[in-house]
């Protein structure tokens, strides 16, 4: 059996990765640990299809209960939860005090053993001669995401399941500042200073104007739950006391 295109969606990291029916529950968990930062034994999957809610990954015996077991349909979720309590989880966000080093793009391309030059003598990805159409493949399914959450410039949302991420959408559409990032993304505004951008990157605006308050995120459309999410009031248990 085939591998089957998934999006891996876990509290740090959104990424796609090809999973084998051949895997086994426990089998997956060990390779999304490198992914995830999660350890196998503090994972909770879910498996989530246009079809279907969550289904949970799971089983009594998890060394011989296969994927195979469970309905993998091409661009579908994979959640993962860390079971951990919050004061035992690593903060990958925290980058303060980390040195950065960039290697000058030119000296990357003289590698010998680097991903590049293996992916030229495999012929993968932009090397790939057939790489046009599965690159209009992943633009297809990406397009039909949005779609399919009624994604769309004015309405409100919140961000990766996390309630106190709200906001409004501003923008869908390509985003060539992100490398490797073919396909749709969706620019959301948050209620909260709590994201990444003031609507632009790079000099480029993609809405709003120049601000030091950093309330815009781009996101893939699976991060993006389209609701009845109005902005939280905090003054609102303040009549309680």
């Amino acid at each position: 059996m085939a591998d089957v295109p998934l999006h891996v969606i876990s509290e740090y990291s959104a990424s796609e990765r090809r999973i084998t029916p051949a895997w086994t529950i426990a089998q997956l968990k060990t390779k999304m640990e490198p992914i995830t930062g999660i350890p196998p034994s503090c994972q909770k999957i879910y498996l989530k299809t246009p079809a279907n809610s969550h289904i949970p990954v799971e089983a009594a015996d998890e060394e011989t209960t296969y994927m195979q077991s469970f309905p993998l349909v091409p661009y579908a979720e994979l959640h993962i939860a860390d079971t951990r309590p919050p004061a035992a989880r690593p903060n990958f966000n925290n980058a303060v005090g980390v040195e950065k080093f960039i290697l000058p793009e030119e000296d990357y391309e003289k590698k010998t053993d680097s991903v590049l030059a293996w992916k030229k003598a495999q012929k993968l990805g932009r090397f790939d001669p057939n790489a046009p159409s599965h690159e209009q493949a992943k633009i297809q399914a990406i397009a039909q995401e949005v779609e399919a959450r009624g994604i769309a410039v004015g309405k409100r949302c919140r961000v990766g399941e996390d309630d106190t991420r709200r906001g409004e959408i501003k923008y869908v559409g390509d985003v060539k500042e992100i490398p490797g990032g073919t396909g749709a993304w969706v620019g959301v505004e948050l209620d909260e200073p709590l994201g990444k951008n003031d609507g632009s990157i790079s000099g480029t605006r993609y809405w709003g104007e120049p601000s030091e308050i950093k309330r815009g995120v781009f996101v893939r459309p699976e991060r993006v739950e389209v609701g009845d999410y109005p902005a939280l009031d905090d003054l609102e248990d303040m009549e309680e006391i």
